[in-house]
């Protein structure tokens, strides 16, 4: 999704954009291609250990290429060479400088974007949109050439974010929580939205309040959250497969999500937010976001939620405070700043 976001903007300034894809399940494909880009599709092929090769040994993501670097590589460069792009823009947690060094000879320059800092690059920039990462988390793993672009000043937003920001924040200067927003990501394997249900039925929220549930189209627990929803004693609407995000989150007083990089759009509307850590690489995310007052913790136990925090949150200007927090994080418009960043290194190499 971040990558879709750079290449609107990118189209939007005259660029032409093009993706290259490996057919996973779950896969975005068709929605890149419903958005008007050309897309280069590569097999999914499960890695085993007879295709793992000695550039996969020490990566921790290496399983999710779907083949070994050295292959992928031989695969997109028969692509890339006949594109010959100025920028090659690189976005997998499976890949490092032995990939990112093959492409050398068939494009300009190279953009890695990264937000765990556990692996060498061969780029000309990086950008690490990482809340508190900082350029010395990449020291000795990127070239003394390397620009590091790092925090949520360079936040990949859509622009609709931006646009929606100062509404946002001007409506929640009432502190007040009758709306509440879940979204606990596309597929939700684990059904979390479901526990999350249960949970709201026990919290004391007031008559007045509603509740909105945003789900992926592609969730196979879309019925189940719906029957929740109608058991719950405040008006509960499940929508999947929104296009107005930005406009929900504003219209919402509180969200309850996960530590992902839905985090910075959040941020940027100035949206309290009750927050689930659900994968590892999120860990650091979610403490910074806790040390900095704008989030607050849901823990969860053997993948149970037994509490929430919307009592405290509605006491003595919390959901105020939280979102003045946020808003100081992000503000939308870092994909701008990197294509003005780009198109000055690509003239410095001219």
């Amino acid at each position: 999704m971040r990558c879709l976001t750079l290449a609107d903007e990118l189209a939007r300034q005259g660029a032409k954009c093009y993706f290259i894809c490996r057919e996973h399940e779950g896969n975005l494909i068709d929605l890149i291609t419903k958005k008007g880009y050309k897309v280069y599709k590569l097999d999914a092929i499960p890695l085993n250990n007879s295709n793992k090769g000695e550039a996969e040994s020490t990566l921790f993501h290496s399983e999710w290429l779907g083949t070994s670097q050295a292959e992928d590589a031989k695969q997109t460069i028969d692509i890339v060479s006949d594109i010959e792009p100025k920028w090659l823009i690189v976005d997998h947690y499976a890949l490092n400088d032995y990939w990112e060094q093959k492409f050398r000879p068939h494009c300009d320059s190279i953009l890695v974007i990264d937000d765990l800092a556990d692996r060498k690059h061969d780029c000309d920039v990086l950008l690490d949109q990482t809340f508190g990462r900082n350029r010395q988390d990449y020291q000795g793993l990127v070239r003394d050439h390397c620009k590091v672009l790092c925090g949520t000043t360079y936040a990949l937003l859509r622009p609709e974010f931006s646009k929606w920001r100062q509404y946002s924040l001007e409506r929640r200067k009432n502190n007040t929580l009758e709306h509440i927003l879940v979204n606990l990501g596309g597929v939700d394997k684990d059904n979390l939205t479901s526990k999350m249900l249960d949970t709201l039925k026990q919290t004391p929220l007031s008559d007045s309040c509603k509740i909105t549930v945003v789900m992926g189209s592609t969730s196979p627990w879309i019925e189940a959250v719906k029957k929740k929803a109608e058991q719950l004693p405040w008006p509960t609407e499940v929508k999947t497969g929104v296009s107005n995000m930005a406009e929900l989150m504003a219209n919402s007083d509180l969200a309850i999500g996960a530590a992902g990089s839905t985090s910075w759009e959040r941020c940027c509307l100035g949206l309290p937010t009750l927050m689930l850590v659900l994968a590892e690489n999120q860990l650091l995310i979610a403490k910074n976001l806790e040390d900095a007052g704008a989030v607050s913790l849901v823990k969860l136990n053997n993948g149970s939620i037994t509490d929430l925090s919307v009592g405290f949150i509605s006491k003595e200007d919390n959901l105020l405070k939280m979102s003045e927090a946020a808003s100081l994080i992000c503000d939308g418009l870092g994909a701008q700043r990197l294509l003005k960043l780009l198109s000055n290194t690509a003239k410095d190499k001219i």
